[in-house]
């Protein structure tokens, strides 16, 4: 009896520091950091580790690369604006990186953001945090026709996941049910509360 190999799937995890995420188990991870003092450890593991700021540079994979992507406490890092100089004048990092992760992903691609977000103290405790998160921001990349297309943004997504909730529930996808509603009801109860965004975007292409 023959068996079916299992299809090669990609996942990429953003700001993936040491420790790259792979919450949708795909058979192939990789990462990409501002720093690659961790690639050699990675690159043993079978880990695809490159270096690049976000911030200013594109991802640096083909279209329709990936099948999901990761920002864990990521995105906040990002610049919303910033003044390069006279001739390039203002551009918006936040949308070209969101242009970016719908680029890469295949159509029908998610993409698993967790970022403590307003109005949560700790979206503005850590003084490198520079994009403000609020319940809302999503919608300026998803519908029919979204918002951000006003500043720049080419792409489309639709929200299958947009709500306040402990990160450690999207460890994993798809989150089990059961265990994310208690995780969450503890952390109310016990007046830790919900500081985290959880975004899961699907890209329409």
């Amino acid at each position: 009896m023959q068996h079916n190999e299992l299809k090669p799937s990609r996942h990429l995890d953003l700001g993936c520091g040491a420790n790259p995420r792979n919450p949708y188990g795909r058979t192939q991870l990789y990462g990409i950091d501002v720093r690659d003092d961790a690639r050699i450890l990675l690159e043993k593991k079978n880990i695809v580790m490159t270096k690049a700021n976000l911030a200013l540079e594109k991802i640096p994979y083909e279209n329709d690369f990936f099948d999901s992507i990761s920002a864990i406490d990521f995105i906040e890092h990002i610049p919303r604006q910033l003044y390069i100089d006279r001739e390039a004048g203002m551009t918006y990092p936040f949308i070209e990186l969101m242009n970016e992760i719908w680029r890469v992903l295949v159509p029908g691609g998610k993409f698993l953001a967790i970022t403590p977000a307003y109005p949560s103290p700790f979206a503005f405790a850590d003084p490198t945090h520079v994009n403000y998160i609020s319940a809302s921001t999503h919608e300026y990349f998803c519908g029919e026709n979204p918002t951000g297309r006003i500043y720049g943004f080419k792409g489309r997504f639709i929200a299958r996941i947009a709500k306040l909730s402990a990160p450690s529930n999207y460890d994993e996808m798809p989150p089990n049910r059961f265990s994310s509603i208690s995780r969450d009801a503890i952390r109310k109860i016990t007046g830790k509360g919900l500081h985290h965004l959880v975004w899961e975007l699907e890209a329409v292409k």
